[in-house]
């Protein structure tokens, strides 16, 4: 049973993840970024400073978030932010 909630919880996940338009959320990508880099919630919000729940609040809530927040999350986790206009 157990099981089953964590594949509904997967797919909830994903669904989030992206916008009607098809697009990556900001919340998505840093949280995926944080996992490629082995860091958890708890090591990235002591390198910034804060806590876990305001990691956790970006990650799942991060439509409006500014450049440089997102800039000190990429500084704390080696990356290097990119921002791009077409």
């Amino acid at each position: 049973m157990a099981k089953a909630k964590k594949t509904k919880s997967a797919a909830k996940s994903a669904k989030k993840s992206t916008s009607k338009t098809g697009e990556t959320r900001v919340g998505e990508m840093l949280r995926k970024a944080r996992e490629s880099t082995g860091v958890s919630q708890e090591e990235l919000a002591s390198r910034l400073k804060t806590k876990r729940t305001a990691i956790s609040r970006i990650e799942n809530h991060a439509d409006d978030i500014k450049l440089s927040t997102l800039e000190r999350v990429a500084k704390a986790l080696g990356k290097e932010l990119k921002v791009k206009i077409q």
